[in-house]
């Protein structure tokens, strides 16, 4: 497309009547949008030429078929994103290679009659084209082209019209839903402040706050500043309870109390807990989400009660029994529930050994200790009445073990 930018624009006479400033493509959801029409430098103003108009757009000109146009300035459209001012050299996802890019060119086709935007090229090899005698821009060799129906255009508040991202944004690329929370974490890593920001509003909230659960510590500080304060504190909200408060433990406090108070009382209230206990102890480690019951609630009661819960279910391997105190009589996993016949009560599913506990204040080497000598998959916190508090898994553990989760790992030593 850059080899188009600047040509001459002849009415159906052969005459000149301007240069070509930008192509304008509709954005409607489809997987290659198309185009819509053109701006055309006239004189000193920019002026809009509907395709229907284009006789013929190529690297040696644009011939239009109509000797009609209107001069009034041109100004964009609902639903219209112009290619050269919002597209190109911005930073692009490409779904396919989970990666950011900026496209250097974007590749245009014309199918059944209608032009389309087809491609984006990356490399080093069309940014020295564009650098270099104009005859070059003509004869395109291109490096590497990649499918447009594989990336999802993403801009920035420095560059672009707010009209562009509002279009984008109602119509993001399908192709983003496929994506692993890991791999959304490592776009938003490598995304800047604005497109990052866009990203999160076009991916849906659960899967979004999955994906903060795996960036590294630094780029989520980062972004949850960033970030507007409703959508920060919408995100932290469907975090897991440990990792939205281990994540805010690394915000500067006047930061993390204008989140807090952007959140509903009872996910806000939850977070100020975890964050009361130490850095470093099992309180900090621990998620509060637990399925508590008394022993004489039935088998179906309780697996109805953690359908419920099935979004969580990672952080749900066992159901805590308490006596009439609230005080933890046993710790019985989840498969011996699914096991039992619906009209068992709880109190039949009770047996030795004791299930494993620690205080919220006992250090991380007593967690691995008590997890470790018993084999378990996960430990309870209880307080001094021995009510349970939260629960501590083993990927907890490895997490906490594991400061950074890219590629190449240190560890740490426990103290």
């Amino acid at each position: 497309m850059t080899a188009l930018l600047g040509v001459v624009v002849v009415n159906p006479a052969g005459q000149e009547i301007g240069h070509l400033l930008d192509v304008i493509c509709r954005w409607s959801g489809q997987r290659y949008p198309a185009v819509s029409g053109l701006v055309v430098k006239v004189g000193h103003r920019a002026a809009y030429v509907p395709v229907a108009a284009v006789a013929d757009l190529a690297a040696d000109g644009v011939r239009l078929n109509s000797a009609r146009l209107d001069l009034r300035d041109f100004q964009v459209r609902d639903g219209e994103v112009r290619l050269a001012h919002d597209v190109l050299d911005h930073q692009l996802v490409d779904v396919d290679g989970v990666r950011v890019i900026r496209a250097s060119d974007l590749y245009l086709a014309r199918v059944d009659g209608t032009w389309h935007l087809v491609g984006a090229e990356v490399g080093l090899k069309v940014l020295l084209r564009r650098i270099g005698p104009r005859r070059l821009h003509r004869r395109p060799a291109p490096e590497k082209v990649l499918d447009w129906a594989a990336i999802q255009a993403l801009g920035g508040p420095e560059r672009e019209g707010t009209a562009a991202r509002q279009v984008r944004l109602r119509a993001p690329n399908s192709a983003l839903k496929t994506l692993r929370p890991a791999e959304l974490a490592d776009l938003l890593e490598d995304l800047g402040r604005g497109p990052r920001s866009e990203l999160l509003q076009m991916v849906e909230t659960g899967k979004a706050a999955d994906a903060l659960e795996e960036m590294h510590a630094a780029d989520l500080e980062a972004l949850l500043r960033e970030a507007p304060t409703a959508q920060a504190a919408r995100l932290l909200e469907e975090m897991e309870p440990d990792e939205a408060s281990e994540a805010l433990r690394d915000v500067p406090e006047q930061e993390r109390e204008r989140l807090l108070g952007a959140m509903r009382p009872q996910q806000a209230d939850r977070l100020r807990r975890l964050l009361g206990y130490a850095e470093g102890t099992a309180g900090a480690l621990m998620t509060s989400l637990l399925v508590t019951a008394t022993a004489d609630r039935s088998v179906a009661d309780v697996v109805a009660e953690l359908r419920g819960q099935a979004e969580h279910a990672a952080d749900l391997d066992a159901v805590c029994v308490l006596d009439g105190d609230g005080a933890l009589v046993d710790d019985v996993p989840v498969v011996r529930l699914l096991l039992a016949e619906p009209g068992t009560r709880l109190a039949e599913l009770v047996q030795e050994p004791a299930p494993v506990t620690v205080a919220p204040d006992a250090p991380l080497s007593e967690v691995i200790e008590r997890l470790t000598d018993t084999r378990r998959h996960s430990v309870v916190v209880v307080d001094d009445q021995h009510r349970p508090v939260g629960r501590i898994l083993a990927d907890d553990l490895v997490d906490a073990l594991v400061p950074e989760r890219g590629r190449f790992r240190v560890f740490r030593l426990v103290p």
